[in-house]
Order: structure tokens, then C-alpha cells, then sequence
């Protein structure tokens, strides 16, 4: 299942029934993963994969198996908690160019950017 709040995603892959579209912030994405990872889903993707810092890009997409599985899941809760405290400090430091307050050319390079780096992660 992908978790996205980028259009762009939203549209590759609409032929997808497991595509969860959030409407919302970076932020907000990682906090629906982690709703779904205390729940049982596995982390499939890394939440902060790329390279790009967090108070860069205003999208994210994340992909999680697409049902709960039994078991343990402590890697994935620390994964998913921490990122989500890597994204608080990285906001902490606002870029007035970048995040949700960059331009739309930059918004739009953002959004390939993130559909390129979940398109690579699905077809490895």
C-alpha cells in the first residue's frame, strides 16, 4: 500500500487499489505510516528515503504491506517514531524557499523527485 500526499503518485499509480492519498503535510504522512505500522503493517519503503532533508520537499510517499501481519514489529515502530523526530528538528529550521513555501516550479521538480524515488523502490 502507498501513503502519499503527492499527486503526481496519486496519478502513476491509480490503477493501484491499495493507494492511500493524504491530504496534507510531510508530517502528516509519516503519522498516518505510523497509525498503520502500530496497527501491523509492515515498513516497506524507509519513511525518510532520499536525500532531500524533510523541511525540503512538502511530499512524501511511503509504501507499507498491504494488510497487517502477526507478530512483533519493533524495528519498524522505531523506524517510524524516529522518523517522525528527525522530521520535528528538521522543522525547527524553516526554509522559506523550500517545503510547503516553495515556489510551484519547485513544487512540481519535488513531486517527480518523490515518484522517482518511490518508482526505484518498487522496481527493486
Amino acid at each position: 500500500m502507498i501513503i502519499t500526499n503527492n499527486p503526481a503518485v496519486t496519478a502513476a499509480y491509480e490503477q493501484m487499489k491499495n493507494v492511500r492519498y493524504v491530504e496534507g503535510s510531510y508530517r502528516d504522512v509519516l503519522v498516518e505510516v505510523r497509525n498503520l505500522v502500530h496497527i501491523g503493517h509492515e515498513l516497506v519503503t524507509h519513511p525518510l528515503m532520499g536525500s532531500l532533508k524533510p523541511n525540503e520537499t512538502p511530499y512524501r510517499s511511503v509504501v507499507v504491506s498491504d494488510e497487517p501481519v502477526q507478530g512483533c514489529h519493533t524495528e519498524a515502530i522505531l523506524i517510524i517514531e524516529e522518523s517522525i523526530a528527525v522530521f520535528d528538528r528538521f522543522a525547527r529550521t524553516a526554509r522559506p524557499d523550500r517545503g510547503a513555501h516553495a515556489s510551484e516550479i519547485a513544487k512540481r521538480d519535488f513531486r517527480e523527485i518523490d515518484l522517482s524515488l518511490l518508482k526505484s523502490a518498487l522496481d527493486a
